[in-house]
């Protein structure tokens, strides 16, 4: 311990004090109320031209860097850049946030609606470590902020609700805010209730249903004219989740996630904005089969996750160079335990700690920087470094499979990165790279006997694992004149020690559906390529086409496929807008999954094409508007999987949806 607290000490006496860009005020704007610093990015609705009412995840799907793992119809596992969760940092207003579920049932986005966020910021490999050690990239869930009002008291809500035909689903969203020169609320509320969906050949598809519950508030004072004090917290709460590609079920996961901030603003100098966080959030998560009786031995797998820490930014401003300064620190806390019974549920027959009582502390510093070296040419350059330390209370758990593995650890995370773009009449070029390293996670270092439905072996942690080393290479070209817009990016991952499961000699299954047990281990490499083009364009002024490729390659250190990598994929889409109505229809699919991984548990995925169709009609009674919606995804009633189906679940056949919204 005194190891870590030395090195965060001297981590924050070694730091430059130049620092990086988020967008920046210019140097010719006056600022005069605190409305200016409160605007840092340019606000994006989280819904899509297909569907209003969409979720979380339905909403990241629309980008062509994210991909989901399924394991039903609830909570997906998102990949950025085709990498699992474990290489990418997903933070909720910067903040971290672990989720307490072994099997990663609980990404940080199931957390949150649509109805409370603002926008969801995603950086791309090492750009993304501003929140912390990455290799993927960074997801960053941005809530509602509501300015301070200049014209006296303002009230403004809106309302959502609607209906799913496929799996009855019920949702209701509202929010409501207030606004005067001192003060803002926000509010937020949310409920979803689905049964089980049917597939393409009209057959249920049992345990696929799910109740969810989602509530925010934010509170600000306005402390002087240029700086405000804010309270912001969330509660989430979802119960009788059903998971098809599991054993088990969701029985109860609640979460906690507050947060107190103070954001100054500067009219001179050096320094233009100081923005400061503490937060504190806890998350539950009891994961059971007590709905599925045709299991032999009964088993319940609770899990908790405590978090608090601190995030601290300034931007600053110099003639061509903005930056950007954050500091990042946190305590996590993560247990989780596995119960089981036989079929008297009075008795127990085993206990174990699968995540054994792990502490881990971060604190790092993160600079990025951008400088305007011409007016078409643009330098992006910056980094990070960070100390992780881990502590496992039951290390004894380890020692079966690794005699003698160290109770604590301390690594250091460094990362680079940089990039240099030009601007020439309609073109626009952007060429860089980075390096960077994580630290395993919590399962890959101390898991104990997590099992793995997917490909059927129960996994186990290796405390001895070394950091994964990633290296970078990114590049991007666009086009864009006033009707015509194309652009195709591409990047490649070279990662060092990369971390995955591999069949262990020593030990038994613990559960009675596993083949086996593997441990974490890392391969001496893996590759990884994603390229993407996207398309569009202004037919008439009435009428758009837009549309965008994705592929993906991933290889291991000897030339064989890593899981989960996503085929060719493709959409196409046509948006009609004349008047007061819109229709928007589109065409979207993944070509056969032939780079499959047996090793892994994957197989042989066929091509499929989904077909969906949507029709919006606004209008305004009084000062009121609203906007009423119909459609129907999947309207051939397909019945396919994806690569990312866990199991090979099937897909939602046909579902027709309504949604009416009201701005008031």
């Amino acid at each position: 311990m005194k190891t870590f607290y030395y090195s965060l000490l001297m981590c924050f006496l070694s730091s430059p004090f130049y620092a990086q860009k988020t967008p920046m005020l210019s140097d010719t704007t006056q600022v005069n109320t605190l409305e200016e610093m409160l605007i840092i990015a340019k606000k994006k609705k989280i819904e899509t031209e297909m569907k209003m009412a969409v979720s979380v995840d339905e909403y990241l799907a629309s980008s062509d860097q994210i991909s989901f793992i399924k394991r039903g119809a609830y909570a997906w596992e998102p990949l950025l850049n085709n990498m699992s969760s474990e290489r990418s940092k997903i933070t909720i207003d910067g903040m971290h946030i672990f989720g307490a579920c072994t099997d990663k049932m609980d990404p940080i986005t199931a957390y949150v609606e649509s109805n409370n966020l603002a926008e969801i910021d995603i950086k791309s490999g090492q750009e993304g470590s501003m929140h912390g050690a990455t290799v993927s990239g960074s997801i960053n869930l941005k809530r509602k902020n509501t300015l301070f009002s200049d014209y006296g008291s303002e009230w403004k809500g809106t309302y959502q609700t609607g209906y799913e035909f496929n799996n009855k689903q019920f949702f209701n969203l509202g929010n409501l805010s207030f606004a005067s020169d001192k003060f803002v609320a926000d509010a937020s509320v949310a409920y979803r209730k689905a049964s089980n969906y049917t597939d393409g050949k009209d057959n249920e598809v049992k345990h696929s249903q799910y109740k969810k519950f989602n509530t925010s508030l934010g509170l600000a004072y306005k402390t002087s004219p240029l700086s405000a004090l804010r309270f912001d917290a969330i509660f989430d709460v979802a119960k009788d989740v059903g998971y098809p590609a599991l054993p088990m079920d969701l029985w109860l996961s609640r979460a906690l996630i507050t947060s107190v901030s103070y954001k100054k603003l500067f009219e001179e100098g050096l320094l233009r904005v100081w923005d400061t966080k503490l937060y504190f959030n806890t998350i539950e998560h009891y994961m059971d089969d007590t709905t599925r009786p045709e299991n032999l031995v009964h088993m319940d797998m609770p899990g908790w996750s405590t978090t608090f820490g601190l995030t601290s930014k300034a931007n600053l401003r110099k003639e061509n160079l903005s930056s950007e300064i954050q500091v990042n620190a946190y305590q996590n806390i993560a247990i989780a335990e596995m119960r089981m019974y036989p079929q008297d549920r009075s008795e127990r027959t085993m206990f174990a700690y699968s995540w054994p009582w792990v502490t881990t502390r971060y604190a790092g510093v993160s600079l990025g920087n951008s400088w305007d070296i011409s007016p078409i040419s643009q330098l992006n350059f910056g980094g990070s470094l960070g100390l992780n330390y881990n502590h496992s209370k039951y290390i004894d758990f380890n020692w079966i499979f690794y005699p003698g593995a160290p109770q604590e650890k301390t690594r250091f995370l460094p990362s680079i990165y940089t990039n240099y773009t030009l601007f020439a009449n309609k073109f626009n070029v952007t060429i860089g790279g980075g390096y960077g390293q994580r630290a395993p996670s919590v399962s890959e270092a101390y898991g104990y006997y997590i099992y793995n439905s997917f490909d059927r072996y129960d996994y186990v942690g290796n405390p001895n694992l070394k950091n994964e080393t990633s290296y970078e290479l990114n590049a991007s070209a666009g086009f864009k004149t006033e009707n015509l817009n194309l652009s195709a990016k591409v990047n490649y991952f070279y990662i060092k020690d990369y971390i995955i499961g591999e069949i262990l000699s020593l030990g038994s299954p613990m559960n009675y559906q596993s083949v086996g047990v593997k441990g974490y281990t890392a391969l001496s490499y893996a590759e990884i390529v994603n390229f993407s083009l996207n398309g569009s364009y202004k037919i008439t002024p009435n009428l758009q086409w837009k549309g965008n490729l994705t592929y993906v390659r991933g290889k291991d250190d000897k030339g064989g496929n890593l899981p989960f990598i996503r085929p060719l994929s493709y959409q196409t889409a046509f948006v009609y807008n004349y008047k007061k109505l819109s229709v928007q229809t589109s065409l979207n699919g993944d070509l056969e999954q032939v780079d499959y991984s047996p090793k892994y548990g994957e197989d042989n995925t066929p091509a499929y094409k989904i077909w969906n169709l949507s029709a919006n009609y606004a209008f305004y009674i009084k000062n009121n508007k609203f906007i009423f919606q119909i459609g129907a995804e999947n309207v051939l009633n397909e019945y396919y999987s994806t690569y990312a189906d866990w199991g090979n679940i099937p897909r939602m056949g046909r579902n027709v949806f309504t949604s009416l919204k009201i701005d008031f």
